[in-house]
């Protein structure tokens, strides 16, 4: 989706790989003129291409052939081949240390501020134990998609408790094994709303809040349109929901700004004319407001950025995705459930999966083909390890320093719009100082907020905020009016939520979010289910996929450096050098590689890929004036995303056969 979520969501990831292969400064650069024992020994070459001369030669030599160039001749059509050198691309290969001493200088262009932007995306505390035994363990990221449950059991087990920890958070009945990323949460939620009350063109309006999170917005506007939707974007408090012929509406909880509200009205409204209502919901915020489902939402979308996953300048971070029991056939995503095995015990499995792209194909509920499931099972296992009491203790503590913040501006003369319903972020009216000299204040004691308006900034807190730190910011508050930063008085600072709006329901009481709370027991819980799975570390897993790969773990360790891993997608862009380093060479390599004009590193999945080039080419025919070109050629032998894609684009979908030797059949 072309919006700056999907942007930067597997950028950090995917960018870092990429430098292994960049081309590097003339000091890092193992020139061959160098005699051989001087060369590094650290080549990525020699680490992760497997067969070596001799191995390689046996296997030409088997195929009758007596080079490498021979096979690729006797293979790849001349028609198809490319023969010249791709510009820009180092091809010597380089050293694991020398890519390491080049990211640190590219890490270094990152200037890193503290956060308090907020606007979906918070610093948050990856407990050690987690990184270390999940995150950075190849038993848990080289798994191959648990298509083959005999070999998953340990990873279901995982998603199945991120799918409780999601329907305890928000009160739903069913939640999905994660999504993408919240905006696109958003986005699948409104086209299962339209399907589910007739997806039809009488009843294809969806109404958008005006205070849901800007890149939500851009993503449902650039959904809506292919399917026969129309996005309405407005102000939810003087929206007359009961004269519109809406099929559903999004409202975000806590708001963009950070005000709490309760919904009801808005879920009755709907309800009346047989429409539903999404609920973009703050899952650290749930441990201690009323669940959506309490309040009538038919269905709750969130990022789980919050639990221990961090910001990495936009992504990837797991979505969450939960509904009523009405619509679980409607749903998209993956489904953990139980089942029986063949010797009559419990098990674990995907179900449901006639929904699913590579079954339904077009007719999918969803193009996804996906999880983010490495970073699902983070947050469940954050969720365990802190357990309901401590989950809650962060959020109260987090609302706390808001509190706290609130008292200091008051002091100072400042005004807080939301100082009466807020969770962890206000909105502060600046005048008679202008945002910018604020921003500019602050921005000098490296700390960044958000601009909203010309006299209006939010500022957000997180598990990472300490009394410095809204010390520090009050002293930039009050440098802006040229005025004493105020003494706190931290004790009338409870952290208790209004009761209109606390939860009062219980959370979590299953007994695995309650018996595994101490690092040895952690550890001992990851490594019992990671036994249970089929990795890398183990074995060759022979299949053959787009989810196969061994990423370096040189290329995986500088994603948690503190540049990488901290940085707001929304911090200003003097701040982020060294990310748009990496995006603007990246895009040039690709560009090389593939013959385009361009690149967008934009879409975060092979589905959203597609999806992305599809509506491309739709626009560019609407731009010439030959939009009724609406049919695409898919071969039956294509992977289920592909006519699923096209569908979501707004194309009709004409499946042809091929021929023995692969070639698509157009006769």
């Amino acid at each position: 989706d072309l919006c700056v979520t999907s942007g930067h969501l597997n950028v950090t990831r995917r960018l870092l790989i990429a430098s292994a292969f960049r081309y590097s400064a003339a000091k890092e650069t193992e020139s061959k003129s160098l005699p051989v024992h001087f060369r590094a020994n650290d080549t990525f070459l020699k680490r992760h291409i497997g067969p070596d001369e001799a191995e390689m030669s046996e296997m030409l030599k088997l195929l009758n052939v007596k080079s490498l160039d021979e096979l690729i001749d006797e293979t790849v059509p001349e028609s198809i081949r490319k023969r010249e050198a791709i510009g820009g691309i180092h091809y010597d290969t380089q050293s694991e240390s020398g890519m390491m001493r080049r990211l640190r200088d590219i890490s270094k262009q990152n200037k890193v501020y503290k956060s308090f932007i907020g606007m979906g995306y918070h610093d948050t505390i990856l407990p050690s134990v987690i990184r270390r035994n999940l995150l950075e363990n190849p038993g848990w990221y080289t798994a191959y998609t648990p298509y083959q449950a005999e070999i998953s059991q340990g990873r279901l087990e995982s998603l199945l408790n991120f799918q409780t920890l999601v329907t305890e958070l928000t009160g739903m009945e069913v939640a999905n094994a994660s999504l993408l990323d919240e905006a696109t949460a958003a986005a699948e939620a409104m086209a299962m709303v339209f399907r589910a009350t007739g997806g039809n063109s009488s009843k294809s309006a969806f109404f958008v809040s005006d205070r849901v999170h800007p890149q939500t917005i851009e993503v449902m506007r650039t959904r809506a349109a292919p399917i026969g939707m129309t996005v309405i974007v407005g102000d939810h408090h003087d929206f007359n929901f009961k004269k519109q012929n809406l099929c559903g509406a999004l409202v975000q909880y806590p708001d963009t700004y950070g005000t709490i509200e309760d919904f009801r009205g808005v879920a009755d409204d709907l309800h009346s004319t047989g429409a539903q209502l999404v609920v973009a919901a703050d899952p650290l915020a749930l441990t201690v407001l009323t669940p959506p489902a309490q309040f009538g939402a038919d269905v709750a979308v969130g990022s789980m950025q919050k639990f221990g996953v961090p910001m990495g300048f936009g992504g990837p971070h797991a979505a969450y995705f939960a509904t009523k029991k009405e619509n679980m056939r409607r749903m998209p995503g993956r489904i953990i459930g139980q089942s029986i095995d063949a010797r009559g015990e419990k098990c674990l499995r995907m179900a449901l999966q006639t929904r699913e792209q590579h079954i339904r194909k077009d007719k999918a509920t969803s193009n996804i083909c996906t999880a983010q499931a490495l970073l699902a099972n983070i947050s469940a296992m954050y969720a365990i390890y802190h357990g309901p009491e401590g989950l809650k203790a962060i959020a109260r503590r987090t609302h706390a320093m808001g509190q706290a913040f609130n008292q200091g501006l008051t002091a100072l003369g400042y005004r807080v719009t939301n100082a009466e319903c807020f969770f962890d972020t206000l909105m502060v009216d600046t005048t008679p100082v202008s945002a910018d000299v604020l921003l500019e204040a602050v921005r000098a004691r490296d700390m960044n907020v958000r601009s909203i308006g010309p006299q209006c900034v939010g500022v957000a807190f997180d598990e990472t905020t300490t009394a410095g730190d809204v010390e520090k910011l009050l002293d930039a508050f009050a440098a802006a009016r040229a005025a004493k930063a105020p003494t706190l008085d931290l004790s009338t600072c409870t952290g208790e939520l209004p009761t209109k709006y606390a939860r009062t329901t219980p959370l979590m009481t299953q007994a695995i979010f309650n018996l595994i709370q101490t690092e040895t027991e952690m550890m001992r819980y990851l490594k019992f289910l990671e036994n249970k799975d089929l990795a890398l570390n183990t074995s060759m897993i022979s299949l053959g996929s787009c989810t196969m790969k061994l990423n370096p773990a040189s290329t995986l360790q500088p994603m948690l450096w503190p540049e990488f891993a901290n940085m707001h997608p929304f911090a200003p862009q003097e701040q982020t050098r060294g990310y748009r380093s990496l995006i603007f060479e990246l895009s040039n390599y690709l560009a090389s590689i593939t013959d385009f004009d361009a690149v967008s590193l934009q879409p975060n999945s092979g589905a959203t890929g597609e999806y992305a080039g599809l509506m491309v080419i739709r626009h560019y025919l609407e731009s010439i004036g030959e939009s009724h070109r609406d049919i695409c050629i898919i071969p039956k032998s294509a992977h289920g995303t592909n006519p699923a894609s096209a569908a979501m684009a707004g194309f009709r979908i004409k499946a042809v056969d091929s021929d023995k030797h692969g070639n698509v059949d157009l006769t």
